[in-house]
C-alpha cells in the first residue's frame, strides 16, 4: 500500500545564513493493505516530518513515497503534482494531528462531518454519522453545535481524530492522537482504530505511549 525508499529531508534556514538542518535521512520501510507500522524515536528525530513528507505538507528532499491509490495506481508523494496530492487528500489520504484544524463558526458536528460531506454524503446522514462518531469518543451533545475553538485541548483533539477517520481513508497518518486524552478516550481511540484496522485500513503512526503502540502497530519503525 505504501513504499517509502531512501526518504529524506533537510530544512534551510534562511535566518541563520542557510544553515542545513537534516530533519532525517535516507529512511526506507513498507506498509501492507491493513498494516499498521510505528514511528518510534527520541524528540528531534523526524516523526512528524515524516508523516508530513507522505501528506505533502513537506516537500521532500529525495527519495520517493509510493502509495497505492484506488483512482490514480502507483503515485508517487514526492513529485506529485498539488492537484493530484489534494485530490488524494479528499479521497484516500487521511490525517490526524495533535492540533486543532478547524473554521472559526463552524460547529463540531459540521467539523466532523465536512468529509463525508465532500464524498457526497447526504448532510443529514452526514450528520448522524458524526453524531454518533462524537458520542463514542465522550463529546457531550451539548457541545455538537459549539465552535471546537471553544474546546479544551482533550476535547480538540477527540474533534481532530473524528474528522480525521469519519470518512475511513484508505491511509490514515496518525501524529500522537492520544496524547491528550484521558484513559478511558485513549481505550475509545484504541478500538476505533483497531475496528479501522480490521476494514483494510493502513496507518503510519506516531505513539509515544508505548502501550498503545503495542496494541496497535503490527510493525515498529525505529528512527535514530
Amino acid at each position: 500500500m505504501l513504499s517509502i525508499n531512501s526518504l529524506s529531508k533537510n530544512f534551510t534556514l534562511h535566518t541563520l545564513n542557510d544553515t542545513v538542518i537534516k530533519g532525517f535521512q535516507d529512511l526506507s520501510f513498507r506498509v501492507g493493505q491493513g498494516k499498521v507500522i510505528g514511528l518510534s524515536g527520541q524528540s528531534g528525530a523526524g516523526k512528524s516530518s515524516v508523516l508530513k513528507c507522505i501528506y505533502r505538507a513537506y516537500l521532500p528532499s529525495s527519495g520517493t513515497i509510493l502509495f497505492q491509490s484506488v483512482e490514480m495506481g502507483t503515485v508517487d508523494l514526492a513529485q506529485a503534482s498539488d492537484y493530484e496530492v489534494i485530490r488524494l487528500r479528499r479521497k484516500e489520504i487521511g490525517y490526524v494531528t495533535q492540533f486543532l484544524h478547524a473554521v472559526p463558526r463552524v460547529s463540531a458536528l459540521n467539523t466532523v462531518a465536512e468529509p463525508l460531506l465532500i464524498k457526497g454524503w447526504d448532510p443529514a446522514e452526514a450528520q448522524k454519522e458524526a453524531a454518533a462518531l462524537l458520542a463514542r469518543l465522550f463529546i457531550p451533545e451539548r457541545l455538537f453545535d459549539a465552535s471546537p475553538a471553544t474546546f479544551s485541548g482533550g476535547e480538540q483533539q477527540r474533534v481532530n481524530f473524528a474528522a480525521g477517520i469519519i470518512a475511513r481513508p484508505k491511509l490514515l497518518l496518525l501524529d500522537e492522537p492520544t496524547a491528550s486524552l484521558d484513559i478511558k478516550t485513549r481505550q475509545a481511540v484504541i478500538e476505533i482504530l483497531l475496528e479501522l484496522k480490521s476494514m483494510g485500513i493502513t496507518m503510519v503512526s506516531i505513539f509515544h505511549d508505548e502501550k498503545i503502540m503495542n496494541a496497535v502497530a503490527d510493525d515498529i519503525y525505529l528512527m535514530n
